[in-house]
């Protein structure tokens, strides 16, 4: 990567065995249960589908069930007390679980003048508690509905999934005058291929089955934990391989 004096490009995160190992929903979950917002049963039925989630991806029923389960959990409760939960999780469980090579590429963004942004499934306040954390322009997740500052239960719009991450991204972008196809994009799961596809940097991270097949025939790059976490940011290797291809 070049040297840059202002933000001239934007790098989008997946938070979900991207930058974390593992799905966030399902450590809330067992943060909740320290403090007896959830039962044993919910905790096991977590800790099975979180093993799941890390072999071999993600599996949105799981997810929807999780999902559900913690938008039950939360009814009635405050977003302070969310987000004073997502500070506790981020520093009992989700610190040590962070990727270094993620977060390496992430400081690297960060020091040429890029913004940072994490875009991820998981609950909106506790997306804004990790950028906070570790430094981050900012960060969009699902937003759950409240009334009165207490949360109903329900979601406050869709799920920040799929083509809706596309849909934010190119919102962030947009409002930053950046071109997307100047942007970075990093990820695990084929469900984030709208994403991918609309940046011109698309970066993937422990990919599933299909994304791994998808990255192979698009010639996209896998960032490894044993690759030098500079090699694949070369500004220029992506645009000779578009050129090779033209």
């Amino acid at each position: 990567m070049t040297e840059a004096t202002a933000t001239s490009s934007i790098a989008f995160i997946d938070i979900d065995n991207t930058l974390v190992r593992g799905a966030t929903v399902y450590l809330v979950g067992l943060g909740a249960w320290r403090l007896k917002l959830l039962t044993a049963r919910d905790v096991a039925s977590f800790v099975w589908q979180q093993a799941r989630f890390m072999a071999v991806g993600e599996n949105m029923r799981h997810t929807e069930t999780a999902k559900n389960r913690t938008l039950q959990m939360l009814t009635g409760h405050t977003e302070d007390e969310l987000r004073r939960l997502g500070q506790e999780v981020y520093r009992r469980r989700i610190q040590a679980r962070l990727r270094p090579e993620v977060l390496t590429r992430a400081r690297l963004h960060l020091a040429r003048g890029d913004q940072v942004w994490l875009l991820s499934t998981t609950a909106d306040i506790v997306a804004q508690v990790l950028a906070e954390e570790l430094g981050f322009t900012g960060a969009r997740g699902t937003q759950f509905e409240t009334v009165d500052g207490a949360f109903t239960g329900r979601l406050d719009g869709p799920m920040l999934h799929a083509g809706e991450k596309a849909t934010v991204a190119a919102i962030i972008a947009s409002g930053a005058n950046i071109d997307l196809r100047q942007c970075w994009a990093y990820s695990d799961s084929s469900n984030d291929l709208p994403l991918l596809s609309a940046v011109g940097h698309p970066v993937l991270v422990h990919p599933d089955r299909a994304l791994t097949e998808h990255a192979r025939l698009a010639r996209w790059p896998i960032l490894r934990p044993s690759e030098r976490h500079r090699r694949v940011l070369a500004p220029n290797q992506h645009k000779k391989r578009q050129a090779s291809r033209a």
